[in-house]
């Protein structure tokens, strides 16, 4: 059995830890600063990381992975000093070496709803897979001063079902270390960072006929850097290193590093937007295009998209065609954007869902290659016939159902 970077732990590694590291507030730029959060109803967040990491069997190489991960954050409200939150996490890859694409591959995705008091301790369900590192930051009662240190307790929480066979949540507790380090460079601007350090052991209950990890080890090693204007952290990376000693004898170890920066969102005027972009394809004379709002945005829908027989490989009017929405998505650069691919019913479900995963990373990689979006600010998923939008026991109805999609996100 192979052993996939997702969902193990430190798939997505900045994406979690940045998670619970939001919303920090620095009252003071005293000598002494004390550090507590803040949560305002309303606010919006969104988070983007990025992790490359190693894969070793038994001590030897296997390959290498880039994983892209997305929290979208919502402040649903707040009590006294604690906020509650609704997040949206996403996690998606893309193969590195020479045969990948420019785009990543969704994954998986998780929904998660939280509570987090004054000085960051989390109260969450136990049914919830994220975010994975949990009470980390947390602050203590005082104000700190560079050099300053102190340790508090967290837990990762870790989706071992594909992995493992093991249904619930997988709790592994551990002692955060933390070090006020002043003034820390990030991308040229200097900010407050602090270190955060931590190491991992657990060793899971056997799981009856399945492949099971024995011992699992870890080490996280992290600075995050703060932005006082803004009262957010700014940044992070990390360097991490999980070892797992399975059942059947292997070793597996990912070595690898991370990093995230948070952005601020902001409430989509849907009706006004999708008004806006109807017109643009109109006048830009788009045939075989529409527009609709849906929960997570705005989707423009390329139906009857042509690509080389049986294949993923557009055709010259096509790229034509996307130029012309590139353009359109160039105008409205300020947000993300999934391509989703969709099929008819022909064929096997297997094979729809793979033509319609690689149709729509064709369309991902041409539009990054034109400078539409960065590789980072792109998501491709492909559905197969699941959602379609007519009948397909008539022609028409299944070259409507052969289509791509662009959604414009709002978070």
């Amino acid at each position: 059995m192979t052993i996939r970077a997702r969902p193990c732990p430190v798939s997505g590694r900045a994406l979690f830890f940045a998670a619970v590291s939001l919303f920090v507030f620095f009252p003071s730029r005293a000598p002494g600063e004390e550090f507590s959060y803040r949560h305002d109803a309303g606010d919006m967040y969104r988070i983007i990381s990025r992790v490359k990491e190693d894969v070793y069997v038994d001590r030897r190489l296997t390959h290498r992975a880039e994983i892209l991960n997305r929290i979208a954050v919502e402040v649903t409200g707040v009590t006294g000093a604690r906020g509650r939150h609704r997040a949206v996490f996403q996690t998606s890859e893309r193969a590195s070496g020479e045969n990948g694409g420019r785009s990543f591959q969704w994954a998986r995705e998780y929904e998660s709803e939280f509570d987090r008091d004054r000085l960051g301790r989390l109260s969450i369900d136990r049914k919830y897979y994220m975010p994975v590192v949990r009470n980390v930051p947390v602050f203590p009662e005082r104000e700190l001063k560079p050099g300053d240190t102190w340790t508090a307790e967290g837990h990762e929480m870790h989706d071992f079902r594909d992995s493992f066979g093991i249904e619930e949540p997988y709790r592994i507790p551990f002692t955060a270390r933390y070090s006020f380090l002043g003034e820390q460079e990030w991308q040229g601007i200097m900010y407050p960072a602090f270190s955060v350090t931590y190491r991992i052991s657990a060793e899971p209950a056997p799981v009856k006929g399945r492949l099971w990890p024995r011992r699992i080890r870890g080490a996280s090693d992290q600075v995050v850097f703060w932005d006082r204007t803004a009262g957010q952290p700014k940044a992070y990376r990390e360097y991490f290193r999980m070892i797992f000693e399975l059942s059947d004898g292997r070793t597996v170890e990912y070595r690898g590093e991370a990093d995230a920066e948070l952005a601020g969102s902001s409430r989509m005027n849907r009706e006004e937007l999708a008004g806006e972009i109807r017109d643009e394809i109109r006048d830009s004379g788009i045939p075989d295009a529409s527009v609709r709002i849906v929960d997570e945005g705005i989707t423009i829908s390329l139906e009857n998209i042509q690509f080389l027989p049986d294949s993923a490989v557009l055709s010259a009017a096509e790229k034509g065609k996307l130029d012309r929405i590139g353009e359109i998505l160039l105008r409205h650069a300020g947000r993300d954007i999934l391509v989703s691919g969709h099929t008819a019913m022909a064929g096997t479900e297997e094979g729809r869902a793979r033509l319609s995963r690689e149709r729509a990373a064709a369309v991902a990689d041409y539009l990054i290659s034109k400078g539409v979006r960065g590789a980072d600010r792109v998501v491709v998923r492909g559905f197969g016939a699941e959602r379609p939008l007519a009948d397909n026991r008539t022609e028409e109805g299944m070259r409507r159902n052969r289509r791509v999609e662009i959604t414009i996100l709002e978070n």
